[in-house]
């Protein structure tokens, strides 16, 4: 099925602020697991693997309608070299895909393309959640200092 272009060209602008996405928090999570923060490490883990999930759903439908997705660009990493500076790199990257997602949306429902639509939905409910984790933690950093939080953050091995 052929495609409309303007939305090919969001559909792979996700992909690539996917792409992106999946780099830096596992980046982050490397880093999150490599200071022992085994909690935080886990969940960072978790959403990167979402990240990959919702590249899939976006490749796939690139697919489908007869256009090749674009593995070939990447936005700009943002690594933290703090848990805060890590969260307020990723809130940033979760920012721009809302306003992406909200963009897409409207421009996928007025060429009648429904199912990217809904793609777009899909993905931007995800995000929204997403960023509600990181103000969240960012408010307890806050409330609490960094290190505090990241004492919250520590599992001891079992054994």
């Amino acid at each position: 099925m052929q495609g409309d272009p303007e939305v090919i060209e969001f559909l792979n602008e996700q992909l690539t602020g996917e792409l992106t996405a999946i780099n830096q928090y596992w980046l982050h999570y490397r880093i999150q697991d490599n200071n022992g923060w085994t909690k935080l490490a886990k969940y960072t883990r978790a959403e990167s693997i979402d990240e990959m999930k919702h590249a899939d759903r976006l490749t796939e439908r690139i697919l489908f309608l007869d256009a090749l997705p674009n593995y070939q660009r990447l936005f700009h990493v943002r690594v933290g070299q703090t848990v805060t500076e890590m969260f307020q790199a990723d809130r940033q990257v979760e920012v721009e895909a809302i306003d992406r997602l909200k963009r897409g949306i409207d421009v996928m429902r007025a060429k009648g393309d429904v199912t990217s639509a809904r793609i777009f939905e899909d993905i931007l409910e995800d995000e929204e959640h997403h960023i509600d984790y990181l103000d969240t933690q960012l408010d307890l950093i806050e409330q609490l200092g960094e290190a505090l939080y990241l004492a919250q953050q520590i599992e001891q091995p079992e054994g």
